[in-house]
């Protein structure tokens, strides 16, 4: 495996939040041959991090597509801790926590109190404001938006998101970055929603919407989106793989953002949002993954 770290600079890397975003990025960066540090707020939630990327890890081993020697040399990169201080030393802090707006100011303020001041503050947010976040911190110009898709390991897309105050050097860094884990990244200024879900979002809401007024069930949407567009997966199992928490408050962000009815949160997502049916997360959302093969949910059944 080549060893991409030190691009521009960067040789260790922090990531804040161990979930299924942060516990990604952290993989693909311990694999690029970055020195990784994964903060969280409790031991269980660090350790259950920890452990899907060494599953994950030993599941690509089993498969033939990473050597064991190289598994090894990724977990030896990747620490866990506890205590923001331990990030002090990162030359980049990728934060990928909740999408809470007050929660990432707090977290950005603990942080800085160690961090260098030449580091790179970065957020994973997929729907807030770059430039509202920067604000909020001591170092605007070396603050970026680096949004990586899930699942991370997989997934070749970073959104580099700058805002007006970020300096060159900042977001050429970070492009680089993202560069050395990998990924081919786009460059795109801070607009809420940034590209992707700007586009992805109000058709996911479409789709809803279709079925609330009865042009199609949940499976015929899907299937047809499937075959007719040549997508992956339709935009019900898409929501359910994403989290419906998510994109709930997607919606709610970007909807306060432009005021316009396509990212609008229709109201089946909100009641299954309130009914914690959540998607693959909870075992339920618009489908029910308890059994042996998802089957339509009976909440969302007419």
């Amino acid at each position: 495996m080549t060893n991409n770290a030190d691009s521009r600079g960067i040789k260790r890397v922090g990531v804040a939040g161990a979930g299924l975003m942060g516990n990604g990025i952290a993989q693909v960066s311990a694999m690029a041959g970055y020195e990784t540090v994964v903060l969280e707020a409790r031991e269980p939630f660090l350790q259950r991090g920890m452990a899907a990327v060494e599953k994950r890890l030993d599941r690509a081993v089993d498969k033939g597509k990473l050597d064991s020697a190289d598994r090894d040399g990724a977990l030896g990169r990747l620490s866990g801790t506890l205590s923001a201080a331990d990030l002090g030393g990162c030359d980049i802090v990728i934060e990928a926590i909740t999408e809470n707006l007050d929660a990432k100011k707090t977290l950005y303020a603990d942080i800085e109190k160690s961090l260098l001041p030449d580091a790179i503050l970065a957020s994973n947010t997929s729907s807030l404001s770059i430039t509202e976040l920067a604000a909020s911190t001591s170092r605007p110009e070396r603050f970026v938006g680096l949004h990586f898709f899930n699942p991370v390991p997989v997934m070749a897309l970073v959104e580099v998101v700058r805002s007006g105050a970020t300096s060159d050097s900042a977001a050429d860094a970070a492009f680089s970055f993202a560069v050395s884990l990998g990924k081919k990244p786009v460059s795109c200024r801070d607009n809420t929603g940034f590209i992707v879900n700007r586009l992805l979002v109000p058709y996911m809401l479409d789709a809803i919407r279709a079925y609330e007024e009865g042009i199609g069930s949940i499976t015929d949407i899907d299937l047809a989106l499937k075959l007719g567009c040549g997508y992956p997966m339709g935009p019900f199992t898409l929501g359910d793989f994403v989290g419906l928490d998510t994109l709930y408050h997607v919606t709610e962000i970007m909807f306060d953002e432009y005021r316009e009815k396509r990212y609008a949160s229709p109201p089946l997502l909100r009641r299954l949002f309130l009914a914690g049916r959540h998607g693959r997360k909870t075992g339920i959302g618009f489908y029910d993954y308890r059994g042996e093969k998802p089957v339509v949910s009976d909440f969302v059944k007419r």
